[in-house]
């Protein structure tokens, strides 16, 4: 087991609502995004909020300034090729103006939140406004 699975903790609830929102996700119509953060005492990893984002310029403005978040989204897209796809993916967020102590704690646990969520892809991004292009990032027709 590596060693960040003993430093940081999900609660029951988080690991059940992480392998609904993966299984949930996957026939939607609608991008679906849910924002993780890590509690700076206890190291739990939990969702920021009981909400579900179906919007992504919501989900950009509720991105904070200065702190990291792990995003998980599902992305509906029609490829080059015309069929349809929904990656599910974390978006790794960290602004450039985040302090090291917050920096290293997220880079810790990117990998366990990765492997428990089960998402194909990490992307990182810096701004809430990378979230603009995330349809191209994502390999959409856009």
């Amino acid at each position: 087991m590596a060693s960040e699975s003993r430093l940081y903790t999900f609660s029951p609830e988080t690991q059940e609502k992480l392998r609904k929102f993966r299984l949930g996700t996957s026939r939607a119509k609608d991008p679906q995004a849910v924002i993780y953060q890590i509690d700076k005492h206890s190291l739990e990893i939990a969702p920021a909020d009981d909400k579900t984002y179906n919007n992504v310029q919501e989900l950009a403005d509720d991105l904070p300034d200065h702190s990291p978040r792990f995003i998980l989204l599902s992305y509906p897209l029609t490829l080059p090729s015309g069929r349809l796809s929904v990656p599910y993916v974390m978006l790794y967020y960290l602004p450039v103006t985040c302090n090291a102590e917050l920096r290293m704690l997220y880079a810790g646990a990117k990998e366990l939140i990765r492997n428990t969520a089960e998402v194909g892809k990490v992307i990182e991004i810096t701004e809430a406004e990378d979230l603009e292009t995330i349809e191209e990032k994502l390999g959409g027709a856009g």
